[in-house]
């Protein structure tokens, strides 16, 4: 069955203005902390080893590294490639389309923490070449994730970050992180069902993977 391209679209564009909300929450919390705070567009010290995103995110990466120029999106399918490659001598059963949930948990959620590998989408200087349409966990990389309700999402956050000051005591970084992850899984319900019939809660794969993802192939 033919996939219809405009509703998924839709969907990953209705997305994007949610992770937009999130870039939002992020740029108060540099305003409010001040100097604590030491992300900014350009750094990529976080931007090493394997993330694991879902595939509405790997869609609408595809979206955005569409519109690169030629000669760039053969640089980043050429890393994405070997990215691949490293994988598959580790894992010869990992195959298109590269979903992580096939998977025991244990087998991809234990990374060597020490791999300095770049992200496939970073430039020569560092800079991502899809920054808009970056991935969830991107945007909320580097500071701690706390609900309003005071619920901890994740602790942790970048080390270039609040030298001599704990965040998780700070009540100006907590955000409606509750509120964002069920619009995900929303979003996420509708994308998965008009790209395979039915919704799933779990579909995962990874950054480098995702750019090499033929969705007209899903079935």
């Amino acid at each position: 069955m033919a996939k219809d391209v405009s509703a998924l679209d839709a969907i990953a564009l209705q997305y994007r203005g949610l992770l937009e909300t999130v870039d939002a929450w992020f740029a108060r919390c540099k305003t409010e902390a001040g100097e604590a705070i030491r992300c900014e567009d350009g750094c990529s010290a976080c931007c090493r080893g394997l993330f694991d995103i879902t595939l509405l995110d790997a869609y609408l990466l595809q979206l955005g590294f569409s519109q690169l120029p030629p000669y760039r999106q053969k640089q980043v399918v050429d890393r994405a490639e070997n990215r691949l490659r490293q994988l598959q001598a580790k894992w010869p059963d990992f195959a298109h389309p590269y979903l992580l949930n096939a998977m025991p948990d244990h087998v991809w959620t234990e990374m060597p923490e020490d791999d300095e590998t770049p992200c496939p989408l970073l430039d020569e200087n560092g800079s991502c070449l899809v920054y808009a349409w970056r991935p969830l966990v991107c945007r909320q990389h580097g500071l701690p994730n706390i609900d309003l309700s005071g619920t901890h999402f994740s602790d942790l956050y970048c080390s270039l970050n609040f030298a001599g000051v704990d965040p998780l005591s700070m009540p100006q970084l907590r955000w409606r992180f509750q509120h964002l992850f069920n619009q995900e899984m929303t979003l996420f319900g509708a994308f998965t069902s008009a790209l395979l019939g039915a919704p799933v809660n779990e579909a995962d794969t990874f950054i480098p993977t995702a750019l090499l993802i033929d969705f007209s192939r899903f079935r």
